[in-house]
């Protein structure tokens, strides 16, 4: 997605270097978050309580990870914690 354009001034293109790098390290955060959402849903839906909490708590540890990083927003991260915590609660 990098734009072909070179850049004028080298600041420029030090943005556009620290930018991919960054997207990188986002991309690899957000999906770390999605994988490990896709497993907690899996367990719920095959109702195993002992991974259900184990892996509420690696949810909770990545969203804060992201929060921290500036991922995602403060907020967000904590209403999927929320939205989390209210599926395995509908749960048990």
């Amino acid at each position: 997605m990098a734009n072909s354009k070179p850049s004028r001034l080298p600041s420029a293109a030090k943005h556009m270097r620290a930018d991919a790098r960054k997207r990188t390290f986002n991309r690899a955060r957000k999906t770390k978050v999605h994988d490990c959402e896709k497993a907690l849903n899996a367990a719920i839906a095959a109702g195993n309580k002992e991974e259900v909490v184990k892996l509420l708590s690696a949810c909770y540890s990545q969203l804060d990870k992201a929060a921290k990083t500036g991922v995602f927003h403060k907020n967000k991260a904590d209403r999927k914690k929320g939205r989390l915590a209210a599926r395995v609660a509908k749960m048990a």
